[in-house]
């Protein structure tokens, strides 16, 4: 499932495992059109990687931090440290593999 988290959670949560931080924002056309791709993504991925949406609005401090200049943004993380990232909307075969070569 996918799940909507601020920055402290977000901290948290990412300190281990492999998380999927979609950076969004809620005016963003693409970014909508990603959520669908993602739900799809967490169903063949089950376990293997949390993902997390951060709204840029909500999360500023946060998307300045990791330097999102665009939306969306993926953002791969590995017990807490970034290892890949995509930008733009993304078909859920090329996020699979990313997360799966991670």
């Amino acid at each position: 499932m996918l799940k909507e988290v601020m920055e402290e959670e977000f901290r948290q949560s990412s300190k281990e495992g492999l998380v999927l931080a979609d950076f969004y924002s809620t005016t963003c056309g693409p970014c909508k059109m990603l959520a669908f791709v993602l739900a799809d993504v967490d169903k063949a991925c089950g376990d293997k990687v949390k993902i997390m949406k951060l709204d840029f609005d909500k999360n500023r401090d946060l998307a300045e931090e990791y330097e999102i200049t665009g939306y969306p943004t993926l953002v791969l993380l590995k017990d807490g440290k970034e290892v890949k990232r995509m930008t733009g909307l993304q078909q859920k075969p090329a996020i699979v593999k990313m997360i799966e070569e991670a």
